[in-house]
């Protein structure tokens, strides 16, 4: 057994102590991940190798999917390893690195659904400064933004979080590290500086709400304006999984972080902790393949027997040289 008096870590409880149950948690979030790597890693590949992809909308979609991978990966695998080996313990600096990572792609995955509903208030309530304003320039600065400004949000929020004395057992109820759990491991519940953050953080995601919710009103006024009813459709196929995804994400990670904090376990805890963590980045490449008809054709290309073998002859061609 792990000391978790010590300050060297902490004890993440996860999901159960039963063996089976251990091993049921380890199969299902192995199938997810699994699922989450391959959709995402086919949704970058299709849209880097297929020239007919070379847009803003899919240039943004193939960085919410390199996203979507890396905040996977942030907490899955180490919460499978700790099932598959039985411990729940998790070291000082993995913490430190979860945390970091976690918030830091987060607030990129918010920043970046902002910007690509901008773009389809762009496209479509202002068609014809469409290729002025979403220049690639304009687009490589505002994937930029994104990147820089997760980091950023990242390092605050590590910052402060470790900065706050602990008292007591390092136990966290949960398969990461999970800064509201976290929090109530606390000496003092008077951490201004938190508190500071999160009202930072919070004000932050309001607005990208707000100019998401802004973006959507434009668009489905246009839309509605439209006489033909396959420019609706078209529209409609492109807008309403981005708008999906945004309200799933944003809705379960503003009601975990937002509620007031409890000081028992709960499944709730749990189960939200999953639809925030696990379920977007698994759900978004299903749901922006199987809507937009320019991504399937895209896939299915790719997939083809002529594109694989045209590909290994090209890969060849490049090692002999």
């Amino acid at each position: 057994m792990v000391n978790v008096t010590s300050k060297t870590g902490f004890l993440l409880m996860g999901f159960s102590d039963e063996r089976k149950l251990q091993i049921l948690h380890v199969v299902l979030f192995l199938l997810t991940y699994l699922l989450a790597l391959t959709g995402n890693l086919l949704i970058i590949i299709v849209i880097t190798l297929d020239h007919r992809l070379y847009s803003p909308m899919y240039y943004f979609l193939k960085h919410l999917s390199l996203l979507d991978l890396c905040f996977i990966s942030v907490t899955v695998p180490q919460s499978i390893a700790n099932s598959i080996l039985d411990i729940g313990f998790i070291s000082l600096g993995q913490c430190v690195l979860q945390v970091f990572f976690f918030i830091a792609l987060a607030s990129s995955e918010v920043a970046i659904l902002t910007v690509m509903s901008y773009d389809r208030y762009v496209a479509i309530c202002r068609p014809l400064l469409y290729e002025t304003i979403m220049e690639q320039r304009a687009c490589r600065y505002a994937v930029l933004a994104v990147w820089v400004a997760g980091g950023l949000s990242g390092l605050m929020h590590t910052a402060v979080n470790f900065s706050i004395p602990l008292c007591g057992d390092r136990i966290i109820h949960q398969f990461f590290c999970d800064i509201p759990q976290m929090l109530k491991l606390a000496c003092s519940h008077t951490f201004i500086n938190e508190i500071a953050m999160a009202a930072f953080t919070t004000s932050t995601a309001f607005a990208c709400l707000i100019s998401i919710v802004f973006s959507y009103v434009q668009i489905f006024s246009a839309v509605l304006r439209m006489p033909s009813a396959d420019g609706r459709t078209k529209v409609f196929s492109t807008c309403l999984p981005h708008l999906f995804v945004v309200t799933f994400f944003l809705s379960t990670t503003g009601f975990e972080f937002l509620r007031p904090p409890s000081d028992s376990q709960s499944a709730v805890d749990l189960m939200f902790s999953i639809f925030y963590t696990v379920i977007p980045p698994t759900l978004n490449p299903v749901i922006y393949s199987l809507r937009n008809k320019a991504m399937k054709a895209a896939l299915t290309k790719v997939l083809s027997r002529e594109e694989i073998s045209q590909r290994i002859m090209h890969l060849k061609v490049m090692f002999r040289l």
